[in-house]
């Protein structure tokens, strides 16, 4: 039986990024794997008072079971709202569940129909008149149904759940004005050097600092003024966004790691591209890399410990942290929803 986004009180995007323009900030997507991941991220938004966007790749959907994601979602809302009431906000923060990634027109409709409030269908890796073709058919079928639909033109590289993709392709802003106008999407995913994974650069790519650590090169900050100089106005958003936190990396190596080499998205560069028209950012990597680096500190000093909340928890307020301050630093997001115009 199918359920509309509406009755679990979650939001298309729509709105979110016509306020995330005019603020000139950018709408933080994070995804989420498990319980401890959600949590984090409501906290974290409710309490910085950011607008988010829970993402969930196919991959993750599988994991999770799409009941059980269903239900889910319905406990965040909810949980914000609790937040949100102790705290006596006078205002609730819009919270979005989108397909990350979605590769099929069934994969789309499915999540739809169990709720989902936006979709993501990715035609990069398709011909262009097939990624149109693909583009619209979705979007025909979400938008009577209110459920806004985010579009790929360009390709990125890297490897990320179910995401893998050898070579990169930079966006031609030449196409943008046709694929927008016949695809019809809501919003448009471009590449401009950002890459999935926690190894977005290879060495032969990047000069490096005085500590040794990989510094890479910029992003094509000109394709993207180009492209929008080509579609003003409308929300553009940049996959594969993680800083790849070298503070986690470090942790992570120190405690029995093998990350030589990880290395991410400069947060400046992140913060540039967001008082622009990029109206989303995803960022995936660096919560993966903040919990994992937080949970091999708790086996390494406490191995005795057995009890998944000793280790869960530590990893838990780790994230929450980091969110928060990447909805400050970085995405611009933070205390800004209801205050753009």
């Amino acid at each position: 039986m199918s359920v509309s986004y509406k009755n679990i009180g979650l939001a298309n995007t729509n709105d979110m990024f016509r306020r995330a323009f005019a603020g000139r900030y950018a709408v933080p997507a994070y995804n989420f794997n498990n319980m401890e991941q959600l949590q984090a991220i409501i906290t974290a938004c409710a309490e910085s008072r950011s607008p988010v966007i829970l993402q969930i790749s196919s991959g993750a959907r599988k994991y999770a079971n799409q009941t059980l994601l269903r239900y889910m979602a319905e406990g965040a809302v909810r949980m914000a709202r609790e937040m949100e009431k102790a705290k006596g906000a006078d205002q609730a923060i819009p919270i979005t569940l989108h397909l990350d990634h979605g590769d099929t027109f069934e994969l789309a409709k499915s999540c739809i129909e169990n709720g989902f409030s936006s979709v993501m269908i990715d035609g990069s890796h398709l011909p262009y008149e097939e990624n149109i073709a693909l583009t619209r058919q979705v979007v025909e079928y979400a938008r009577p149904l209110g459920v806004s639909v985010e579009g790929e033109l360009g390709r990125l590289a890297g490897i990320e759940d179910d995401v893998k993709a050898e070579q990169s392709s930079y966006t031609q802003p030449e196409q943008v004005v046709d694929f927008v106008r016949r695809s019809t999407v809501d919003s448009l995913a471009i590449s401009i050097g950002t890459s999935h994974g926690a190894y977005k650069f290879k060495p032969e790519q990047c000069t490096r600092d005085a500590r040794g650590i990989l510094v890479p090169p910029p992003l094509r900050f000109d394709i993207l003024a180009e492209v929008e100089k080509q579609i003003p106005g409308f929300p553009i958003v940049l996959h594969g966004a993680s800083s790849v936190i070298q503070d986690a990396v470090a942790t992570i190596n120190k405690y029995g790691g093998k990350m030589k080499d990880a290395i991410g998205v400069p947060e400046d560069q992140l913060r540039q591209a967001a008082r622009s028209a990029v109206c989303k950012i995803n960022i995936d990597t660096d919560g993966r890399m903040v919990m994992t680096a937080t949970i091999r500190q708790v086996f390494a000093e406490q191995p005795g410990e057995f009890d998944p909340r000793k280790y869960l928890g530590p990893a838990r307020t780790a994230l929450i942290e980091m969110y928060k301050r990447k909805n400050r630093e970085v995405l611009g997001s933070a205390g800004r929803y209801g205050q753009e115009f």
